[in-house]
């Protein structure tokens, strides 16, 4: 009898169920497809404003780091660290503080619940709490400046691309603010983070700034070395009318040099690299496989012996 009730109530849902469905979603479907698509004129300024438009975590988060007390200097350095990690946004500064403050209260108030279990010790206790409120306020600044790091090293490897299409744009016909443009286009999708920094230059230009302002405003943006380099080249080649793609191609040649010195580099190190991992992983693996089995041969008749004799 339950069978039979437990039979009919899942066949009463699932009737429900589906014709809910159906008529929620099924007929509204076919009489859209009748219908055809619907017509979406597009609005780039409502578009980018909804794009751009933060949650309400996000909201709450800066409003935590708005109230707190910066000084010029630090906002500026942590400005320019934002923006060579790619973040450009106004409220940026509030939300990295705010991530800062909540993290390190966070895991404070985390050390304080947890410290009886973490360990018995009193000062270890202490030490716990501060420990934790530290690596809450400084572990944003430490993941920022990785993330300044690989962004670097991304821009510092699209390079040589970017310098050879550029070459090929420049002796084409193209002026160097065109040639930008074409590069910043075209490497969109391979090196997006070099075609933003493009776009941005570009995008300067045609504000009315100087391209010389522009090209230092992109050697400061992203604080990466070679692009200074390439930054210095191009003025000084602007400067005194000689050759750009010459000038660009033998840039371009030497920084690919440039990254295959530091693969080998790289791979020189991988040697002294390996050394801990061999010896502290591998090493007692294989000692185990090679000499395990001897070892214990020796211990099964070795004692035995050694208990004769001590009888």
């Amino acid at each position: 009898m339950a069978t039979l009730i437990s039979l009919a109530l899942f066949a009463i849902l699932m009737t429900a169920i589906s014709v809910y469905g159906y008529r929620r979603y099924a007929r509204p479907g076919r009489l859209y497809e009748h219908l055809g698509a619907p017509v979406d004129i597009p609005n780039p300024a409502v578009d980018k404003l909804s794009e751009n438009e933060p949650g309400l975590i996000v909201k709450v988060i800066q409003q935590v780091g708005g109230k707190v007390p910066i000084s010029p200097q630090d906002a500026l350095l942590s400005r320019r660290e934002l923006i060579a990690a790619g973040y450009r946004g106004e409220g940026a500064i509030a939300l990295y503080y705010g991530i800062k403050i909540l993290l390190c209260a966070t895991l404070v108030v985390l050390a304080l619940i947890f410290r009886n279990d973490i360990t018995s010790n009193v000062v270890l206790r202490n030490v716990v709490v501060v420990a934790a409120g530290l690596l809450g306020y400084f572990g944003p600044t430490l993941y920022l400046g990785h993330l300044v790091d690989q962004r670097q090293d991304e821009l510092r490897l699209s390079l040589p691309d970017a310098l050879d299409l550029m070459v090929v744009s420049v002796e084409a016909g193209l002026g160097l603010d065109q040639a930008i443009q074409y590069v910043a286009r075209e490497l969109k999708l391979t090196h997006p983070h070099l075609s933003e920094e493009l776009e941005l230059v570009n995008l300067e230009i045609r504000a009315g700034k100087r391209r010389s302002d522009a090209l230092r405003n992109l050697a400061d943006r992203t604080g990466e070395r070679e692009i200074g380099k390439l930054v210095a080249i191009l003025i000084q080649t602007d400067r005194f009318g000689t050759s750009m793609a010459e000038s660009l191609r033998t840039h371009s040649d030497f920084m690919r040099v440039r990254r295959r010195q530091d693969a080998e580099e790289r791979a020189g190190k991988v040697g002294v690299k390996l050394v801990f991992p061999i010896f502290f992983f591998i090493l007692p693996s294989m000692l185990l496989v090679a000499a395990g089995p001897g070892l214990l041969q020796v211990f099964k008749h070795l004692f035995p012996m050694m208990r004769e004799f001590r009888g």
